[in-house]
């Protein structure tokens, strides 16, 4: 550990309080349903992870306990205990009860920090039923208890302590929070993303609920070289070792990992002190062009763009394939909201720039295979793009993408505002004439599907314009595709997929979120998209109807509501077998369908989920199924 900068009472500052945080904590954690509920852990978490950037904390551990309550402890300083000057209380009780109280606005005791808004601690604690903090510093072991963001007690000393940390445990509000149920999974992922991100720290994730107690421990001294390599484990590289380097300037540091692969798909992940910005920013854009001027000047000096008749390459050519991570830590970032989704100052662009550009330059001059080989693949990548744009003109003069003629298959609602219109794709044909006659039609538009579409993971634009299926979807859409991509021309504001509840509507939904996800990921952000959830089962008893969505429910109906003996029991093995009014009642109704929203909390999670269920590589897919065939709730073969 290093040695103590300044990080007292006295540098806590207090901007406001803390009252509207209950009754509108969606603008402070961004909603109150899971992704709010595991935002909680992320916000505790990012204290002791700043704790271990200012060089103070080595080991960070993450409880789930029985009781649905959450612990995170950290052995950094430990938050101080002695009493602020303004609020004449523990500084510890300030940070917790006051909104933007924190030790972040001034640089004396973080240098780079990803809680920079400072709501953290005090919102956690405003929605919390209970939450306790005990801390150890200055020699000793103090604890205080919590109720609603109140304090139940004060600041009590325990005994001695030699060591230093923080332990904070919390309950989230039942009154609050539509979900009390933390995911395993969802917690790992961030976790282990942000070990990749702080090379050497230790990070565990415990879970005490279950009959067995599960762990797992993320520590990558390799940083986001070891990131990249675990993001391409489906994928085959171009050259062996990964592209690593790093500069400092003006107190920003600048890291970069990347790798190519022969893969179609582009990778690319930016984080900004430890924030994944999804919506890109100036450190995005950054890296952008001076990859793609770095590449050029390459590849002009070595005369290798002799193919493309003297046209440079563009940045998507030389990038498909291509996985990289770039990692900025600021000491004054500016981020867009406090979603911090964008990273907005503009001094990241010239120094990310500079950066690659020495990184990149260099590199390739000590290895002029690996060079050859990423700059060859660009130049395929490019003679593909140019032929996708050739089939796109051509399919356009015979009127497929235009949206003046919509495809012949689509029963189209009779409303024009996309606010108020939803698509139904729907698998098989004769599911589709089912759902065309118990639609609204004047709100809801059905695409029947005929069979699989292409898996997009493993073919160009050029490949998937020649598709049937795949036109009808982009024309109906309207948003267009590619580079003339535009989401402000969508035609309907839910895109429903209806598939059977079998495996091989399993597949169908996984194909039309490999497009979506690969082509068209701003309908995904933007929460437009939709899987229908059709019943399994149908019961009657005495004139009531009861549906079941799965085997367990089913039970529990036959139990609870029909004494053991229903009337009748009707199994539904796919779509096509209910006549459409069953399909309008339990799939399309808007008063009683259940849908679920499909969206990318985690997009590196999610690309590396896509390339090893859709790509090429066997062995990591067969790994997977290996690893979750148990969490398989039903397989319909």
């Amino acid at each position: 550990m290093s040695e103590q900068s300044e990080y007292s009472a006295g540098q806590i500052q207090v901007l406001e309080g803390l009252e509207a945080v209950q009754k509108r904590p969606a603008m402070y954690i961004g909603s109150t349903d899971s992704r709010g509920l595991h935002h909680l852990v992320y916000e505790v978490v990012d204290n002791s992870i700043d704790e271990a950037l200012a060089g103070y904390c080595d080991h960070i551990e993450v409880t789930l306990h029985e009781d649905g309550s959450v612990s995170v402890e950290d052995d950094g300083r430990g938050i101080p205990v002695d009493t602020h000057e303004e609020y004449d209380r523990p500084a510890v009780e300030v940070i917790l009860t006051v909104l933007h109280a924190g030790g972040k606005f001034d640089a004396k005791s973080y240098q780079v920090s990803g809680g920079l808004h400072g709501v953290g601690v005090s919102v956690v604690n405003a929605l919390s039923e209970r939450l306790a903090v005990e801390v150890e510093r200055d020699g000793g072991k103090y604890r205080e208890k919590f109720e609603r963001g109140e304090p139940v007690t004060d600041l009590e000393r325990l005994g001695d302590s030699d060591d230093t940390g923080t332990l904070i445990r919390f309950r989230p509000d039942s009154e609050i929070f539509e979900t009390l149920d933390f995911d395993y999974s969802t917690l790992e992922t961030r976790l282990r993303e942000l070990a990749f991100l702080n090379s050497g720290v230790e990070i565990t994730l415990t879970d005490e609920r279950g009959d067995e107690v599960e762990s797992s421990t993320f520590k990558y001294d390799g940083g986001i070289r070891e990131f990249v390599e675990y993001l391409n484990e489906s994928r085959d590289a171009l050259h062996d070792d990964v592209i690593y380097f790093e500069d400092e300037d003006d107190g920003i540091q600048v890291e970069i990992a990347m790798q190519a692969s022969d893969d179609l798909q582009s990778s690319t992940h930016a984080f900004a002190n430890n924030i994944n910005t999804r919506e890109g920013g100036t450190h995005l854009t950054g890296f952008k062009t001076a990859l793609t001027r770095v590449v050029n000047d390459y590849a002009n000096e070595n005369d290798l763009l002799g193919e493309l008749d003297g046209e440079n390459l563009k940045g998507e050519d030389i990038r498909e394939g291509l996985t990289a991570v770039i990692s900025v830590k600021h000491p004054d970032p500016q981020f867009e909201g406090q979603t911090k989704t964008k990273l907005g100052n503009s001094d990241v662009r010239g120094i990310v720039e500079g950066v690659v550009h020495e990184g990149i330059g260099t590199y390739f001059e000590e290895n002029p295979d690996t060079a050859r080989a990423v700059v060859l693949k660009a130049v395929e990548a490019a003679k593909a793009r140019k032929a996708a744009k050739k089939a796109e003109e051509l399919t356009r003069r015979k009127s497929a993408l235009s949206s003046t003629s919509l495809p012949g298959k689509l029963a189209d609602c009779q409303t024009k505002d996309p606010d108020d219109a939803e698509l139904f794709i729907v698998e098989g044909d004769s599911a589709g004439g089912s759902a065309k006659q118990g639609r609204n039609p004047e709100f809801q538009a059905i695409l029947p599907l005929g069979g699989k579409i292409l898996n997009v993971e493993k073919h160009r634009l050029d490949r998937i314009l020649e598709h049937e299926e795949l036109r009808h979807i982009i024309t109906a859409l309207g948003t267009g595709i590619g580079d003339e991509f535009d989401i402000e021309n969508l035609r309907y504001k839910n895109i429903v997929m209806m598939t059977d509840a079998d495996v091989d509507g399993a597949h169908i939904r996984t194909l039309l979120l490999t497009f979506f996800y690969r082509h068209m990921k701003p309908l995904l952000e933007g929460g437009f998209v939709y899987a229908a959830q059709p019943p399994l089962y149908r019961i009657r008893y005495r004139g009531e109807t009861y549906d079941a969505m799965t085997e367990a429910d089913r039970e529990r109906i036959v139990e609870e509501k029909c004494d053991g003996n229903p009337t009748q029991v009707q199994r539904f093995k796919g779509l096509g077998e209910m006549n459409p009014q069953q399909l309008w009642d339990t799939t399309m109704d808007p008063e009683h369908r259940i849908l679920k929203r499909i969206t990318v909390e985690d997009a590196a999670a999610a690309d590396k989920m896509f390339s090893v269920l859709m790509g090429d590589a066997v062995e990591p897919r067969k790994r997977f199924i290996q690893e979750n065939a148990t969490d398989a709730e039903w397989v319909d073969i």
